[in-house]
């Protein structure tokens, strides 16, 4: 991963547009498909039926494919879209999609709803999915803070169990040292208490640090 791993859409603020509600509606549907999956009771006849409707779906959305990740993306209004992410993914069906808020102070919230794709023991949140959603929150605080990072470590501690269903999450930016930034986070069931808590150390990659750099020589010439 380096620079060039960001690359700039050439669509038109309605192409994109456009483009979002199409992309953004199939990925919605098919995390109803996998909810109403996960829950259906329909005879065995009926699910057989869907399968072979699936794989008619399937083959008509493979017909023409770019094997290459979704990776991130620059908009033409300079946002920052992020669309195969396995949290705040628009286009990953996985993805809750978490709607992440943030302040300039390094502050990032979010109210989600996690369903039965989620689950690990009986009716609560599978402890893995709660450090994925919290290594994201942890990222967009850092970010918003102006002293982003990738995880170079994450601590969780597990205060109690994280129901299924509405939750909501907050991250900040607890200091800043240098290229390496502290944040902390948790995850609040539907009492607001936390059930998740979190402690991330980020650490702005060398080449990141490189092309910054080379950019504010490039200002002091201009």
């Amino acid at each position: 991963m380096d620079a060039n791993s960001y690359q700039r859409l050439s669509m038109t603020l309605e192409e994109m547009a456009e483009h979002d509600r199409v992309y953004g509606t199939l990925a919605q549907r098919t995390r109803e498909l996998i909810d109403a999956g996960l829950h259906t009771a329909v005879d065995h006849a009926e699910i057989e039926e869907v399968t072979a409707t699936l794989e008619q779906l399937i083959a008509r959305l493979t017909k023409e494919s770019d094997p290459a990740n979704l990776g991130v993306k620059i908009g033409p209004d300079g946002s920052v879209r992020n669309h195969g992410n396995a949290v705040v993914g628009f286009r990953n069906p996985f993805a809750p999609p978490l709607d992440v808020e943030t302040t300039d102070q390094g502050t990032a919230y979010a109210a989600f709803h996690l369903g039965a794709a989620y689950e690990g023991p009986p009716d609560l949140v599978h402890g893995g999915v709660s450090a994925l959603i919290l290594d994201q929150m942890l990222g967009e605080a850092a970010a918003a803070g102006r002293a982003p990072g990738m995880t170079g470590r994450l601590h969780l501690t597990y205060r109690r169990p994280t129901p299924l269903g509405d939750l909501r999450a907050k991250a900040w930016i607890e200091r800043v040292d240098g290229h390496k930034t502290t944040v902390r986070g948790h995850i609040a069931g539907p009492d607001g208490e936390p059930t998740v808590e979190a402690e991330g150390l980020f650490i702005l990659p060398r080449w990141a640090r490189e092309a910054m750099a080379a950019k504010e020589r490039g200002h002091a010439f201009e």
